[in-house]
C-alpha cells in the first residue's frame, strides 16, 4: 500500500472522530452515565491532559506542541516505511487521525471530549473517545506489522 493511499484515510478518521464527538457534545449530559450494554455506558467528560489524564498539569499550548512533535515523529516513520508495510501504514493513519483528533479539540476547547466508558458493576476502563481508540488500534496494527517483518527476515536469512 502506498502512502498515498493510507493518507486519505486520515481525513476521513478525522471526520468520523470529530462528528462522535460532537454528537457527544451536543447529545449527552456531562458526567451522567447512560447505559448502551451492561459493561458499556456512554459518559461525557473532558480531559486536560493525555491519556488517561496524564499530563493534565501542563498548559494547552504544552500540550498541543508535545502532541504535534509526536505526529511529527510518526509522520517521520510512516514516510520511511516500507511499502510492503501495509499494516503499518494503515496504523499510521489510524495514529495520526486520532492525534489530529484529539489536538483539534484541546486547541479548539482547550479539552478533549470522551465519551465511551467501558466497566463492570466493580471496576470501570478511563473514559476515552475514537481518537484513542484509533491511536490504540494503530499502534496494534504497527506492532503486528513489526512481527511480520521480523517473521519475513527470518525466513529470507533462512533461503541464503
Amino acid at each position: 500500500m502506498n502512502r498515498s493511499t493510507a493518507a486519505v484515510l486520515v481525513p476521513a478518521f478525522i471526520a468520523i472522530d470529530q462528528y462522535t464527538k460532537f454528537l457527544a457534545e451536543t447529545g449527552l449530559p456531562l458526567q451522567q452515565p447512560v447505559p448502551v450494554m451492561p459493561f458499556l455506558s456512554l459518559f461525557r467528560t473532558y480531559n486536560t491532559g493525555i491519556a488517561f489524564s496524564f499530563l493534565s498539569g501542563l498548559d494547552d499550548t504544552a500540550l498541543a506542541a508535545l502532541t504535534l512533535a509526536i505526529s511529527g515523529f510518526i509522520a517521520y516513520l510512516w514516510y520511511r516505511s516500507h511499502p510492503r508495510q501495509t499494516f503499518a501504514r494503515i496504523g499510521y493513519a489510524f495514529v495520526m487521525s486520532g492525534a489530529i483528533g484529539n489536538l483539534i479539540d484541546r486547541v479548539r476547547l482547550g479539552h478533549v471530549v470522551d465519551f465511551i466508558l467501558v466497566h463492570t458493576q466493580s471496576w470501570s476502563f478511563a473514559v476515552f473517545n475514537l481518537a484513542d481508540s484509533f491511536i490504540t488500534v494503530g499502534a496494534m496494527l504497527i506492532i503486528l506489522d513489526e512481527f511480520l517483518e521480523a517473521r519475513r527476515a527470518r525466513g529470507e536469512a533462512g533461503k541464503a
